[in-house]
């Protein structure tokens, strides 16, 4: 199926997920983008909270509010995209460099879901996908060390459009880590946050309600609960 199609499906079945009135997360990505279009096409008046920056100027170019985060304690719905997603509801992201941010929000929201084609769904995370932390710039040689204790490969991103390292809107730095295996991610996830310096993961282990999946065979939405 065409992959246009398929952000369609995912994001016809999230409008069902939304009300007028709603305060509703928002993160990265052309599924996200998708969705606002829905949400736009179907005159649902929402309130939009959101990490990024492209996502911000569609939302205002859509006639959508966009709410500073830091004014909001609660979110009725967010939405997000992922690289994996597995049979236990946990989620491999990172790529945005903006996941500090979308899991404060996926903690925020009553019910954070994913929007995936069936590719990304499977029975255990894989290690296809780098590790992404953000940590703030006096730990950068500490947090390198733990990291390889921990049995990683790190590599501190950078910008191909400046000198030196990418730094994130709150003025940290990122590193993408390389595992070539990993048993347990929920326990690497422990281990990683219990490492001073570091701000965030982008393993999201217990922050995703639901997945709606879609397909060849259609669209079909996993509940945690």
């Amino acid at each position: 199926m065409d992959e246009n199609k398929i952000r369609e499906l995912c994001a016809q079945e999230a409008t069902q997920h939304i009300k007028d009135g709603f305060i509703v997360g928002l993160g990265a990505g052309r599924n996200i983008s998708c969705l606002i279009e829905k949400i736009k096409e179907k005159g649902i008046k929402i309130k939009a909270v959101t990490p990024s920056d492209s996502t911000r100027s569609l939302c205002i170019k859509s006639g959508i509010e966009v709410l500073p985060t830091h004014l909001v304690d609660t979110i009725d719905v967010a939405f997000d995209g992922c690289g994996e997603v597995d049979s236990n509801f946990y989620a491999s992201k990172g790529g945005g460099g903006v996941h500090t941010k979308e899991k404060l929000i996926g903690c925020m929201a009553k019910d954070y879901i994913l929007l995936v084609d069936d590719s990304k769904l499977t029975d255990k995370l894989s290690c296809r996908y780098t590790i992404c932390i953000e940590l703030i710039k006096d730990s950068l040689s500490y947090v390198e060390r733990k990291i390889k204790e921990l049995q990683g490969v790190p590599t501190v991103r950078r910008s191909p459009n400046k000198d030196g390292y990418l730094i994130s809107d709150d003025g940290c730095l990122l590193i993408d880590i390389k595992f070539e295996e990993v048993d347990d991610f929920k326990r690497l996830n422990e281990d990683l946050e219990k490492v001073h310096g570091i701000v965030g993961t982008s393993i999201f282990i217990d922050e995703v309600t639901k997945v709606i999946v879609a397909g060849e065979n259609g669209v079909k939405v996993l509940s945690r609960k």
